[in-house]
């Protein structure tokens, strides 16, 4: 079994000199392997692959035709690196529009908006923080979690505790949440 061929200075050569014929043989050497590297190491859809491929093939030869290729014994590799390229464009690209139908139709209210920003990882660290207070401490600020509106005085009438009380005690019970997520999300 032969040794697939690394170096294509042939066709930068063929290209620049017009060889069509040299060039097409190259090329039809050239183009599946291309497609395949995409297909095998960045499991794109054949199709995909074809396409990203056939992109920055035509990339590579507007290259070649301005004789921006310093050292044309690389031009594999450069043809690898541009069809990756391409294809992480064309991925992202794809991703960009990806939308489920379902979503598109349903409207939320701002309160499960808000609900939906917050993701699960900082979910469970808050959550671990909130465990780590005392019980006391972790009523109290569950009550403003569990009521985001209360006012200080809807507080002061649940807790016993005077305004500047229940304003002192929610201040320090979340600058010891805020340094609590901070040193679990860092770890």
């Amino acid at each position: 079994m032969s040794n697939p061929r690394v170096d294509y200075s042939e066709l930068v050569d063929a290209l620049q000199n017009g060889d069509e014929v040299k060039a097409g043989d190259l090329i039809e050497e050239l183009v599946p392997r291309l497609v395949d590297y995409l297909v095998v190491v960045m499991n794109a859809g054949r199709s995909a692959a074809e396409e990203c491929v056939q992109q920055a093939f035509l990339d590579v030869f507007e290259q070649i035709r301005k004789d921006n290729i310093n050292d044309s014994k690389y031009i594999f590799s450069y043809f690898i690196k541009a069809s990756r390229h391409e294809y992480l464009r064309y991925a992202k690209r794809e991703h960009k529009f990806k939308y489920e139908e379902e979503a598109l139709n349903v409207l939320y209210e701002p309160e499960q908006q808000m609900t939906n920003l917050l993701d699960k990882e900082r979910q469970r660290i808050l959550a671990e923080c909130l465990e780590e207070l005392q019980d006391k401490s972790k009523r109290f600020i569950e009550y403003f979690i569990d009521k985001p509106d209360a006012t200080t005085e809807e507080a002061q009438e649940e807790f016993g505790l005077s305004s500047a009380n229940v304003r002192t005690r929610k201040s320090r019970i979340i600058s010891r949440l805020h340094h609590c997520y901070k040193r679990k999300s860092n770890e």
